[in-house]
């Protein structure tokens, strides 16, 4: 599977995937599956991580949860944090809490609220 995403022509904020699998198939996002948009997706946000010039920092990255199971997404992402980005990730699995050195847990209380805890370690 080889992906890459391009600007809809004449859309400010739209993208579109172009299926170098399926013979340069240009393809709408809503049209991947759950695993080809979860590849989109953490390409996308390594790329954007990634990106740094004179004019554009970006330090910080969020990701929601989906790759947990995955070591390969996880060493990038270790990667990218001994460069010195600030990861953030989304997730309810604890096998990827455990990985994290500093974890912000929502902890639901009575009457329908939540409080956060931090958790170092």
């Amino acid at each position: 599977m080889s992906y890459r995403l391009e600007r809809v022509p004449h859309e400010d904020l739209e993208l579109q995937v172009i299926d170098r699998g399926m013979g340069e198939e240009v393809r709408s996002l809503n049209s991947l599956s759950g695993g080809e948009s979860f590849l989109v997706s953490l390409s996308l946000a390594l790329g954007l991580s990634s990106l740094s010039s004179d004019r554009t920092q970006i330090e910080s990255l969020f990701i929601d949860e989906g790759f947990g199971s995955l070591d390969a997404p996880l060493s990038a992402l270790d990667n990218l944090q001994s460069s010195g980005r600030q990861i953030g990730v989304i997730s309810h699995l604890p096998s990827i809490a455990e990985r994290l050195g500093i974890r912000v847990n929502m902890v639901r209380a009575a009457n329908g609220t939540s409080r956060l805890e931090t958790v170092v370690g």
